[in-house]
């Protein structure tokens, strides 16, 4: 079975990527790991779109590199990219192939860490989106936000230097202040890492919560997915629940 990575941003699918790969590693035994590709047009082509909330034209751009990952023979697909999952769960056109989607599978392992209350940081499209106002709701899981001036930092960080490889000790603080905040002022359990590159900045021995890392849960999900340990997706992009 082949696994297609629909890449948004590049470290985050790079993330995906490398730790799907391990997972084979780990369980296949030394160089192994099901067939995987990775289809990354620059999310520059849609910024614009992003500003102007085009999500209809945001979506058929992706859907694009989801046909093109079906033309190179894969069986499903995952997009380690959680704003991109506000234009994904659109109604619109079925999706050349069948796919995970990222907020369920972070609410899925939310419900297994035994979380009741979980902090989201991500893009501002994302902490203002719809897609955690779903996922967590649907499993009984509140979610709360960080305050303007908190989402303000947190998007400015991603788009200025986590997208472009940049991971400083300065920003690393201030996020590792916005979850203390969340958690002491908002009673948080548990915070999401919902934009695919925070993991790769906050990770779970300075976090002042459980983490939830999209990224890596959601390549764990898709190497089950490849190994038969999970059941096969059905979901090609539209609305859910």
């Amino acid at each position: 079975m082949r696994f297609g990575i629909l890449a948004h941003s590049a470290e985050g699918a790079a993330l995906c990527f490398l730790t799907f790969c391990r997972e084979g590693f780990r369980e296949l035994g030394p160089h192994m790991h099901p067939d995987v590709m990775l289809d990354c047009e620059a999310m520059g082509h849609v910024m614009a779109g992003w500003d102007a909330g085009d999500y209809p034209g945001i979506r058929a751009f992706l859907a694009q590199s989801v046909e093109r990952l079906a033309k190179g023979g894969c069986d499903f697909f995952a997009c380690p990219d959680n704003t991109a999952h506000i234009a994904l769960e659109l109604a619109g056109p079925d999706l050349a192939l069948p796919g995970l989607d990222i907020g369920d599978v972070v609410a899925e392992q939310a419900v297994k860490m035994g979380m009741a209350r979980v902090a989201v940081l991500g893009t501002r499209f994302t902490m203002a989106g719809p897609v955690y106002r779903r996922a967590l709701p649907a499993v009984g899981i509140e979610p709360r936000f960080p305050n303007d001036e908190e989402r303000a930092d947190i998007d400015r960080i991603i788009f200025d230097e986590l997208v472009e490889g940049v991971f400083s000790e300065p920003s690393r603080r201030r996020y590792v202040e916005i979850i203390e905040r969340l958690k002491r002022d908002e009673g948080c359990d548990g915070v999401a890492l919902v934009c695919t590159e925070i993991p790769l900045l906050v990770t779970a021995d300075v976090s002042p919560l459980p983490i939830l890392d999209s990224t890596r849960l959601l390549a764990r999900a898709a190497f089950e997915v490849a190994t038969g340990k999970r059941p096969f997706p059905t979901w090609r992009g539209g609305p859910l629940g």
